[in-house]
């Protein structure tokens, strides 16, 4: 049954229900389990969800038809101006960022070639690495804050002590590290990150 020269159904919507729940129940997983856990930031939940929403239908929608190379490119175009038009990323969320993405391509682009198990066991390992380098904290275990600091003399190189101690006892955590950024000598303002270990708020 056909209607404007389009079928209205066919059974690739079963395949794609399937495919939908599998990847959005894998892409909460991360976020949920791994990516906001350790974060402990809201900021991206909504971004990371519906990035992953729409580049699993996107690539399966298109993936019925031939892509051609003015379609590509103003795809390519769309991403592009997404991403300068929005502020920067941290490393580690761009990371998951990307994990989201890549994940949510493998999911609707598979093909015949490929079998459940190789794309479930796709999904898995992905998973299982990034719990695995949870585990052993390469960074995940840290958050930041950023302050905006008024006591300027503390951020010499001489007072590095002085300031995590002023930093410490007003934010009442343990900082493992301190990063100065923009200095503004005329308000005597700096911006600086502290890094500190999640387990504080947990505690907490």
């Amino acid at each position: 049954m056909e209607l404007f020269g389009i079928p209205v159904f066919d059974d690739d919507f079963y395949k794609m229900l399937f495919r939908f729940v599998l990847n959005i129940t894998l892409i909460t997983i991360i976020i949920r389990s791994f990516y906001y856990k350790t974060s402990g930031n809201k900021t991206y939940l909504f971004t990371y969800y519906m990035i992953a929403i729409i580049v699993f239908f996107l690539c399966f929608t298109l993936k019925k038809f031939e892509l051609d190379l003015g379609m590509a490119l103003g795809l390519f175009a769309i991403f592009g101006i997404i991403r300068y038009r929005t502020d920067p990323m941290e490393i580690n969320d761009m990371t998951y960022l990307f994990i989201v993405i890549g994940i949510s391509v493998i999911n609707s682009l598979a093909n015949q070639k490929m079998s459940y198990a190789e794309i479930l066991g796709a999904n898995v390992i992905v998973i299982a690495c990034i719990w695995i380098l949870s585990i052993y904290k390469f960074g995940a275990n840290e958050s930041y804050k950023k302050v905006v600091y008024e006591n300027i003399e503390n951020i010499k190189a001489e007072n590095q002590n002085a300031l995590k101690l002023d930093l410490e006892s007003r934010t009442g955590l343990k900082i493992n590290r301190i990063e100065v950024g923009n200095i503004d000598f005329l308000r005597d303002l700096a911006d600086i990150k502290i890094y500190y270990n999640n387990e504080q708020i947990s505690e907490s």
